[in-house]
């Protein structure tokens, strides 16, 4: 049928829950459809079934088109680990570390990885979805572009442009888009959509109408704010309106955020506890006193480790479990909480080796063989599913106290003697809400929430049905079927 692609007037205007949103709403209407995004930035990542790793958002893409992620579905990936450096990922696999400098340059050369994938995509379905990355108003970035209208011009796709009302002058947002970019660029936009309204949308009708006057582009319609879009996964940032607050929570759980913080999604099922407050704790702040200190993963582990010393989360850390609290580590997380990680390869920045928390009874040796797997099993008497992405080995005492077994039988994780301080390499260990309340048990908090995968496919059906009310989905689908036309044609 064709494609369509989703670009924004900037960062964070909303396009990834857009997306995700415009999938499920064409697959309710028995399409065949596809998530797609050339390239990403982001440490937050899923595993597909035949172990490779996408950005989180096109996982949850996938999910509102009821299929399974593949890695065509973005096959740049870029993951943040250091200073001005960023690991590169290929579909779904590890082609190497890349310095910012070095991008600009070498980025144009995996255009034609992305259009291979785009056309393998294209070819199982009706509808591909496409979503574009920051802005295509950044010029400065134009020359070797894959991620906005470098792409949408290489593989002829429309583009409608996002611009977000929440954060202030999305009028000229829209219009200065359309006048500092190149006029074959502009010719790709056929329209635009205003996103995160609150309030009656009438109040924007003139707005509305001097943006379609002077872009020369036609509305598709004022999306309101979407409240359902918390309960989808997180990505790009640690969005701080989605932490609990703490009024009234029985218990409370906190996270600290280092600088390559990555797969935090981990934590997103403890949102769906009305029990639970989740505490994101910034630089320069304390850990709170909490029930349970949970650490999440790391793009650069050695590096956040110093990071958490610096802060002095490492004292508060270990009064916490001096208070006989518990201690969960995740991936990253359960790395720090050892005797020692030793990089010796310098994969994560120089060789060395460097001492850990301490508290559990583990070493870690930094190799570079990535783990990329899903993962069931059972621990603590319930089931767990998830997936596994880590370089890294870990050994020693506390391995043999596992936190549970994979269903093949093998353990999984590592426990404390004292059984207070736990680590798993499983991504997602919360998801299940049988797990995630035997986790909460202990806390003496009762979990009442649903398995996180029910709450993300409700949520996806509440924001397709918003859409189909504010947003003209008829002439959206016939600009992506013109795409198509013309493809046949050709």
């Amino acid at each position: 049928m064709g494609a369509l692609m989703i670009q924004g007037t900037g960062s964070d205007v909303g396009k990834s829950v857009l997306v995700a949103g415009l999938c499920r709403a064409f697959a309710n209407r028995g399409l065949s459809v596809r998530p797609f995004k050339p390239q990403n930035m982001s440490n937050n990542a899923a595993v597909t079934a035949d172990g490779g790793e996408i950005g989180r958002a096109q996982a949850t893409q996938a999910i509102a088109c009821r299929v399974e992620p593949s890695v065509d579905m973005n096959p740049v990936l870029l993951k943040p680990q250091g200073d001005r450096t960023s690991q590169l990922i290929v579909r779904g696999h590890v082609r190497g570390t890349l310095a910012a400098a070095r991008w600009r340059e070498g980025r144009e050369g995996l255009l034609v990885d992305v259009l291979d994938s785009f056309a393998r995509l294209s070819a199982t379905c009706d509808l591909v979805i496409v979503e574009g990355a920051g802005s295509p108003a950044e010029i400065n970035l134009r020359a070797g572009d894959i991620a906005n209208m470098g792409f949408a011009r290489a593989a002829d796709v429309p583009v409608i442009l996002v611009g977000d009302i929440d954060r202030g002058g999305v009028i000229a947002a829209i219009v200065g888009t359309r006048a500092v970019i190149d006029a074959g660029d502009a010719a790709m936009i056929h329209g635009f959509l205003i996103n995160k309204f609150r309030g009656d949308p009438a109040l924007f009708d003139d707005g509305y109408r001097a943006i379609e006057a002077r872009s020369g582009w036609r509305g598709y319609g004022v999306v309101p704010w979407l409240a359902d879009a918390v309960r989808l996964p997180s990505e790009d940032a640690v969005i701080l309106e989605r932490a609990s607050a703490k009024q009234n929570r029985q218990v409370t759980i906190a996270c600290p955020i280092a600088p390559r913080i990555a797969n935090f999604d981990d934590l997103d099922p403890l949102r769906l506890e009305p029990g639970v407050a989740l505490v994101m704790v910034p630089p320069g702040t304390p850990i709170p006193d909490a029930d349970m200190i949970v650490l999440a993963g790391s793009k650069a582990t050695i590096p956040d480790l110093a990071f958490v010393r610096a802060q002095g989360w490492d004292i508060d850390i270990r009064a916490h479990h001096r208070r006989g609290k518990p201690v969960l580590g995740l991936c990253g997380g359960y790395q720090m909480l050892g005797r020692s990680i030793a990089d010796p390869d310098g994969i994560e920045g120089p060789a060395g080796r460097v001492d850990g928390l301490g508290l559990l009874d583990v070493d870690t040796v930094l190799t570079g063989r990535k783990t990329l797997e899903r993962v069931r099993g059972r621990a603590q008497g319930a089931a767990f599913e998830g997936y596994e992405m880590h370089m890294g080995v870990t050994t020693g005492a506390a391995t043999r106290r596992p936190v549970g077994h994979r269903t093949d039988g093998s353990p999984e994780g590592a426990t404390s003697a004292d059984g207070l301080v736990s680590g798993s390499y499983v991504h997602g260990l919360l998801a299940l809400a049988e797990q995630r309340a035997a986790w909460l048990a202990r806390l003496g908090v009762e979990a009442i929430g649903p398995d996180h995968a029910a709450s993300i496919d409700a949520a996806l059906d509440a924001i397709a049905a918003t859409l189909e009310r504010h947003v003209d989905l008829d002439a959206m689908l016939a600009l992506a079927q013109r795409s198509g036309d013309r493809g046949d044609r050709e």
